[in-house]
Parts: C-alpha cells; sequence; structure tokens
C-alpha cells in the first residue's frame, strides 16, 4: 500500500460526511452505540418478541388510553422508532426528549407503530458522557 492511500481514505471519508446529512449521521451514531447498550436494532424487532433496545426519546406526551392516563415517548435508534407505554403514569422522572434509554419488553404493533407497553427501562448516560 503506497503512502497516499491513507490519505485518499481520509478524503473520500471528509467528503462522505461533507455529503451526509446531519441526520444520517445522527442516525449512523446512534446505530454505533447499540451494541455498547446490549440492544437489538428496531427495525430488527419483530412483533410479539421480548427485545432490549436501545435509543434516544424524540417525544413525550400524556395521552389517555381507555380512560386510563399513559405516558409515551418515541424510542429512535437510529433504524426506527418504537412508542414505549407507560399505563396508568402521568410523569417519570427522567424520561424526557433527549434522554438516551434502553428499554426491554414484548413489542406489538398498533395502528402500524411498533410498542412496547410498560417496559422496563434504563436511564443512560448519552454517548459523549
Amino acid at each position: 500500500m503506497s503512502t497516499a492511500e491513507p490519505v485518499k481514505r481520509g478524503l473520500r471519508g471528509f467528503f462522505r460526511r461533507l455529503a451526509t446529512s446531519q441526520a444520517e449521521l445522527e442516525a449512523a451514531e446512534l446505530q454505533e452505540d447499540l451494541d455498547r447498550h446490549g440492544a437489538t436494532p428496531i427495525a430488527s424487532c419483530g412483533q410479539r418478541r421480548r427485545f432490549c433496545v436501545a435509543g434516544t426519546l424524540r417525544t413525550v406526551t400524556l395521552r389517555p388510553r381507555g380512560g386510563v392516563p399513559s405516558l409515551e415517548a418515541e424510542l429512535y435508534d437510529g433504524s426506527d422508532v418504537v412508542d414505549l407505554v407507560w399505563l396508568g403514569r402521568r410523569k417519570i422522572i427522567g424520561i424526557e426528549p433527549g434522554r438516551v434509554v434502553r428499554a426491554e419488553g414484548l413489542v406489538s404493533i398498533q395502528d402500524g407503530r411498533k410498542v412496547i407497553f410498560n417496559p422496563r427501562y434504563e436511564l443512560r448516560p448519552a454517548s459523549g458522557e
């Protein structure tokens, strides 16, 4: 290998980063963190099986389900999203947009979206912490 090869690879990476959107870079970074959290990519999660997933909470909302309050959070890992739903809860300290979370539970499909009801969860430090 010539001495110019590492320079060529470095330039290719530089130009690739320039051409890649911020959202694509964030998605790639989140996917790299999956191994560190011991998680399965959300895109690989099938219905009616237990999975451990990890990612960043995009939104957190209070929405009643069947007359019962429920806290809903959209978890994004760079490959797909899953809704985490805690029935009977109005607030959970630490569950807020931007927070990195590792969650585990049974994945189901509701209205075409992946959902985990009452997941076990762990608040995680962001990748830079």
